[in-house]
């Protein structure tokens, strides 16, 4: 889990620099992180990594919790806090994605956009 949330944050990183020496304004990406396990790597240099990536406003981070999941490690790498999907409800899950998506969307990049209130997740 640790190596994976890096290699998304350098993906990241590398798709913004491709964007900003073309000239195309691009939206704050996010990083969406689903599991129902725990980490078997080092995970701590991600969290960190996660967390000031977050503060400096250079991406969003969403961790999703599924049966099983270790959601007090999650807490610990998500700094908006894990989201705990109830049950298999990945239909409402990814539903509040693209609504989620039409918003920002619709906005101008640098706009703060108040996202929908998810169904079928519990906040942790």
């Amino acid at each position: 889990m640790g190596a994976a949330i890096l290699q998304a944050i350098q993906l990241v990183q590398d798709r913004k620099r491709v964007y900003q020496e073309n000239g195309i304004m691009y939206f704050r990406p996010w990083i969406f992180l689903i599991t129902d396990g725990a980490p078997t790597d080092a995970w701590k240099n991600a969290a960190m990594a996660v967390r000031e990536g977050e503060a400096a406003s250079k991406f969003a981070f969403f961790a999703v919790g599924v049966k099983g999941a270790d959601m007090d490690v999650l807490a610990q790498i998500a700094p908006r806090g894990p989201m705990q999907l109830e049950g298999l409800r990945f239909r409402e899950m990814f539903a509040w994605l693209s609504a989620s998506m039409k918003r920002v969307s619709a906005s101008a990049p640098g706009d703060k956009v108040d996202l929908p209130v998810p169904v079928g997740w519990a906040s942790i």
